[in-house]
Parts: structure tokens; sequence; C-alpha cells
């Protein structure tokens, strides 16, 4: 089914956007595989004669919701660590959002092409976004590098994060 026409407005009240990351190195074990929730964001979908996307995010509201794998459980210490880490050395509290440039028919939802703006840069993405029962869903892998973000690393490097993160979002439509 595709993607009714109207506008659609997304955020955390009918909605969720996380990233998701891995790890590498030596030291892998120890850490974790986290999902992080974008906590304060907002988008609106256009679908119809001129679809577009427009999304923006506070980059001081992602907030670990989980860490998978490690040699011991997440504490909530840890959490605001990685929130601190998040603000001042990854996106450094700079304006996260997207603008789409075109959106076309794919199949059962919608292929969107625009700009990523993160960490000070922008650069342009493509991902595909589809509907089922209602719920949207859509993700998107991209490069922290691409944007001049340093991936996350620990123990002298021993431990990193991937530099490769998926961002994944799924709401109601309505």
């Amino acid at each position: 089914m595709a993607i009714q026409a109207g506008t659609h407005k997304l955020g955390p009240d009918n909605a969720s956007l996380h990233v998701e990351t891995g790890r590498s190195g030596a030291a892998a074990k120890a850490g974790h595989d986290l999902i992080i929730d974008v906590t304060s964001w907002e988008a609106t979908l256009e679908v119809g004669d001129a679809s577009s996307l427009s999304l923006s995010a506070d980059p001081t509201s992602l907030r670990v919701r989980e860490g998978k794998g490690g040699m011991q459980a997440l504490k909530d210490d840890d959490k605001e660590d990685i929130h601190k880490t998040i603000d001042k050395d990854v996106l450094k509290q700079k304006d996260v959002s997207f603008t789409s440039s075109s959106i076309e028919s794919a199949g059962d939802g919608l292929k969107v092409s625009g700009d990523l703006a993160m960490g000070g840069k922008s650069k342009p993405i493509t991902f595909q976004l589809s509907e089922s029962g209602g719920t949207l869903s859509g993700s998107a892998s991209l490069k922290q590098s691409d944007w001049g973000i340093k991936p996350y690393s620990a123990l002298f490097g021993a431990l990193k994060v991937n530099d490769e993160v998926k961002v994944v979002v799924e709401g109601k439509l309505g």
C-alpha cells in the first residue's frame, strides 16, 4: 500500500527515532552495541503533487536506551557518560536536520533523497520509507566520518564505535 496523500507530522508523541551503533577493536568485547533514542525531534512528511520531508532533531536529546553485549550491563552512570560524550565530542551540540530534495514512489513507499546536516556539515543521503498497517518505517546507514565526525574510541583505540551507524524511524501515520 502506498503512503496516503496529505500532511503527516511525526515526533516523540507518535513515533520513534533512534541510532544503532556497533563496536570493533581489540577490546570490542568490553563495549556495547547501543540503541540511542532521539528524544526531541519533529518531522513533516508531505505526500502529494509536491512531496517533501523535513526533520529537525535536538542534538542534545540523544539518550541510551539499551546496550547489547559487553562484559557487564550498562549502568545509569555509563549511560550519562555516553550522553555527555555525544554532546561534547560527537555531535558537539550542532543542529541535526534533514531536508528532502526529491521524493519518488517506490513499491509500497517512497524513495527519499535530500541533505542531512549533522556535526556542522551537510551531505546528501537517500533512504526508503514504507508503510504497513498505518505504520511508517525507514532506515538509513551512514558513515559518521562523511560528516566530519570522528567515531568515538576508548582504551587507546582498542575499543571503537564503528564508523557506520544506522538511523531508524518508525511511527503511526494519522
